[in-house]
Protein backbone atom coordinates (compact mmCIF):
# COMPACT_ATOMS: atom_id res chain seq x y z
CA UNK A 1 0.00 0.00 0.00
CA UNK A 2 0.90 3.65 -0.37
CA UNK A 3 0.68 5.04 3.17
CA UNK A 4 1.06 8.69 4.19
CA UNK A 5 2.17 9.27 7.78
CA UNK A 6 1.69 12.70 9.34
CA UNK A 7 3.92 13.21 12.36
CA UNK A 8 6.43 10.76 10.89
CA UNK A 9 9.36 11.92 13.03
CA UNK A 10 7.59 11.55 16.39
CA UNK A 11 7.61 8.63 18.84
CA UNK A 12 4.62 6.94 17.18
CA UNK A 13 5.21 8.16 13.64
CA UNK A 14 8.82 7.04 13.35
CA UNK A 15 8.00 3.58 14.66
CA UNK A 16 5.00 3.40 12.36
CA UNK A 17 7.16 4.18 9.33
CA UNK A 18 9.58 1.41 10.32
CA UNK A 19 6.79 -1.12 10.96
CA UNK A 20 5.02 -0.38 7.69
CA UNK A 21 8.30 -0.52 5.76
CA UNK A 22 9.23 -3.92 7.18
CA UNK A 23 5.91 -5.20 5.80
CA UNK A 24 6.72 -3.91 2.34
CA UNK A 25 4.54 -0.79 2.20
CA UNK A 26 5.57 2.48 0.52
CA UNK A 27 5.53 5.35 3.01
CA UNK A 28 5.42 9.07 2.46
CA UNK A 29 6.67 10.65 5.68
CA UNK A 30 5.09 14.00 6.47
CA UNK A 31 6.47 16.37 9.11
CA UNK A 32 7.25 20.02 9.69
CA UNK A 33 10.93 19.39 8.98
CA UNK A 34 10.46 17.21 5.91
CA UNK A 35 13.11 14.80 7.21
CA UNK A 36 13.28 11.30 5.71
CA UNK A 37 13.00 8.78 8.57
CA UNK A 38 14.43 5.30 8.20
CA UNK A 39 12.14 3.15 6.07
CA UNK A 40 10.27 5.96 4.35
CA UNK A 41 10.05 6.05 0.57
CA UNK A 42 9.63 9.83 0.37
CA UNK A 43 9.39 12.81 2.72
CA UNK A 44 7.34 16.00 2.56
CA UNK A 45 7.38 19.12 4.72
CA UNK A 46 3.76 19.94 5.43
CA UNK A 47 1.54 21.22 8.24
CA UNK A 48 -1.77 19.56 9.08
CA UNK A 49 -3.48 22.94 8.67
CA UNK A 50 -2.49 23.09 4.97
CA UNK A 51 -5.84 21.48 4.23
CA UNK A 52 -5.79 21.47 0.43
CA UNK A 53 -2.37 19.79 0.29
CA UNK A 54 -3.30 17.38 3.06
CA UNK A 55 -6.46 16.28 1.26
CA UNK A 56 -4.60 15.90 -2.03
CA UNK A 57 -2.04 13.60 -0.41
CA UNK A 58 -4.73 11.62 1.43
CA UNK A 59 -6.71 11.09 -1.75
CA UNK A 60 -3.57 9.93 -3.59
CA UNK A 61 -2.74 7.39 -0.86
CA UNK A 62 -4.26 4.02 -0.04
CA UNK A 63 -4.32 5.01 3.63
CA UNK A 64 -3.18 7.91 5.80
CA UNK A 65 -2.23 8.04 9.48
CA UNK A 66 -2.37 11.28 11.47
CA UNK A 67 -0.08 10.89 14.48
CA UNK A 68 0.14 14.50 15.60
CA UNK A 69 -0.44 15.46 19.24
CA UNK A 70 -1.55 18.90 20.40
CA UNK A 71 1.10 21.38 21.55
CA UNK A 72 2.78 20.01 24.70
CA UNK A 73 4.78 23.13 25.54
CA UNK A 74 1.92 25.16 26.94
CA UNK A 75 0.80 26.59 23.60
CA UNK A 76 -2.75 26.82 22.30
CA UNK A 77 -4.55 23.70 21.11
CA UNK A 78 -6.79 25.78 18.86
CA UNK A 79 -4.64 25.18 15.74
CA UNK A 80 -4.90 21.40 15.83
CA UNK A 81 -8.63 21.56 16.54
CA UNK A 82 -9.07 23.89 13.57
CA UNK A 83 -6.95 21.62 11.38
CA UNK A 84 -9.22 18.66 12.12
CA UNK A 85 -12.37 20.74 11.66
CA UNK A 86 -11.09 22.00 8.31
CA UNK A 87 -10.13 18.47 7.26
CA UNK A 88 -13.62 17.20 8.09
CA UNK A 89 -15.19 20.07 6.15
CA UNK A 90 -12.99 19.29 3.13
CA UNK A 91 -14.34 15.71 3.07
CA UNK A 92 -11.28 13.80 1.82
CA UNK A 93 -12.11 10.61 -0.05
CA UNK A 94 -9.07 8.71 1.22
CA UNK A 95 -9.16 6.30 4.16
CA UNK A 96 -7.39 7.58 7.27
CA UNK A 97 -6.60 6.70 10.87
CA UNK A 98 -6.16 9.27 13.62
CA UNK A 99 -4.02 8.45 16.67
CA UNK A 100 -6.14 9.53 19.63
CA UNK A 101 -5.65 9.94 23.36
CA UNK A 102 -6.44 7.61 26.24
CA UNK A 103 -8.25 10.33 28.20
CA UNK A 104 -11.30 9.89 25.96
CA UNK A 105 -11.63 6.19 26.86
CA UNK A 106 -14.50 5.35 29.19
CA UNK A 107 -15.17 3.26 32.26
CA UNK A 108 -18.84 2.83 33.14
CA UNK A 109 -19.72 5.63 30.74
CA UNK A 110 -17.32 8.15 32.30
CA UNK A 111 -14.33 9.34 30.30
CA UNK A 112 -10.99 8.82 32.00
CA UNK A 113 -10.24 12.54 31.74
CA UNK A 114 -13.30 13.28 33.88
CA UNK A 115 -12.26 10.99 36.73
CA UNK A 116 -10.69 12.50 39.89
CA UNK A 117 -7.62 10.28 39.53
CA UNK A 118 -6.76 11.52 36.03
CA UNK A 119 -3.39 13.37 36.04
CA UNK A 120 -3.81 17.14 35.80
CA UNK A 121 -0.72 17.38 33.59
CA UNK A 122 -2.52 15.50 30.80
CA UNK A 123 -5.90 17.16 31.18
CA UNK A 124 -5.55 19.69 28.36
CA UNK A 125 -4.38 17.12 25.81
CA UNK A 126 -7.08 14.67 26.91
CA UNK A 127 -9.79 17.31 26.48
CA UNK A 128 -8.49 18.19 23.02
CA UNK A 129 -8.43 14.57 21.86
CA UNK A 130 -11.92 14.08 23.30
CA UNK A 131 -13.16 16.99 21.20
CA UNK A 132 -11.42 15.60 18.10
CA UNK A 133 -13.11 12.23 18.66
CA UNK A 134 -16.49 13.94 18.99
CA UNK A 135 -15.86 15.88 15.77
CA UNK A 136 -15.22 12.69 13.80
CA UNK A 137 -18.16 10.89 15.36
CA UNK A 138 -20.41 13.75 14.24
CA UNK A 139 -18.96 13.81 10.71
CA UNK A 140 -20.62 12.41 7.61
CA UNK A 141 -19.15 10.71 4.55
CA UNK A 142 -15.61 10.21 5.87
CA UNK A 143 -13.70 6.93 5.99
CA UNK A 144 -12.07 7.56 9.36
CA UNK A 145 -10.87 5.42 12.26
CA UNK A 146 -9.36 6.48 15.58
CA UNK A 147 -6.95 4.25 17.49
CA UNK A 148 -6.37 5.16 21.11
CA UNK A 149 -3.49 3.71 23.15
CA UNK A 150 -3.78 2.26 26.62
CA UNK A 151 -3.49 4.85 29.43
CA UNK A 152 0.27 4.32 29.50
CA UNK A 153 2.29 4.14 26.27
CA UNK A 154 6.07 4.21 26.04
CA UNK A 155 8.90 2.76 23.97
CA UNK A 156 9.36 -0.93 24.68
CA UNK A 157 9.39 -4.38 23.14
CA UNK A 158 7.69 -5.40 19.91
CA UNK A 159 5.83 -8.60 20.79
CA UNK A 160 3.40 -8.43 17.88
CA UNK A 161 0.55 -9.20 20.30
CA UNK A 162 -2.08 -6.91 21.80
CA UNK A 163 -5.61 -6.93 23.17
CA UNK A 164 -8.36 -4.92 21.51
CA UNK A 165 -11.10 -2.87 23.15
CA UNK A 166 -13.62 -0.37 21.86
CA UNK A 167 -14.55 2.48 24.20
CA UNK A 168 -13.06 1.09 27.42
CA UNK A 169 -9.37 0.38 28.11
CA UNK A 170 -8.21 -3.09 27.06
CA UNK A 171 -5.43 -2.88 29.64
CA UNK A 172 -3.18 -0.40 31.42
CA UNK A 173 -0.16 -0.26 29.12
CA UNK A 174 1.00 -0.68 25.53
CA UNK A 175 4.46 -0.43 24.06
CA UNK A 176 4.81 2.08 21.24
CA UNK A 177 6.16 -0.79 19.13
CA UNK A 178 3.03 -2.92 19.58
CA UNK A 179 0.80 0.12 19.17
CA UNK A 180 2.12 0.68 15.65
CA UNK A 181 1.72 -3.03 14.90
CA UNK A 182 -1.98 -2.51 15.64
CA UNK A 183 -2.09 0.54 13.37
CA UNK A 184 -0.62 -1.31 10.40
CA UNK A 185 -2.85 -4.32 11.08
CA UNK A 186 -5.88 -2.02 10.86
CA UNK A 187 -4.61 -0.42 7.67
CA UNK A 188 -4.09 -3.83 6.08
CA UNK A 189 -7.40 -5.30 7.24
CA UNK A 190 -9.82 -2.52 8.21
CA UNK A 191 -12.36 -3.56 10.85
CA UNK A 192 -13.08 -0.27 12.63
CA UNK A 193 -14.24 2.14 9.93
CA UNK A 194 -16.07 5.08 11.46
CA UNK A 195 -15.17 3.96 14.99
CA UNK A 196 -12.72 4.48 17.84
CA UNK A 197 -10.91 1.46 19.25
CA UNK A 198 -8.04 0.87 21.64
CA UNK A 199 -5.26 -1.62 22.22
CA UNK A 200 -3.17 -2.75 25.18
CA UNK A 201 -0.56 -5.39 26.00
Amino acid sequence: MKIAVFGATGMIGSRLVAEAARRGHHITAVSRSGKLPHGATAAIAMELNDTARVVALMDASDATVIAIPPDRQGGSHAPILKAHRDLIAARPKGRFLVVGGAGALEVDGIRLKDMPSFPVAYQAEASTFSTILDLYRASQGLNWTMLTPAPEIAPGARTGHYRVGTDSPAGDTISAEDFVVAIVDELEKPTHAGKRFTVAN
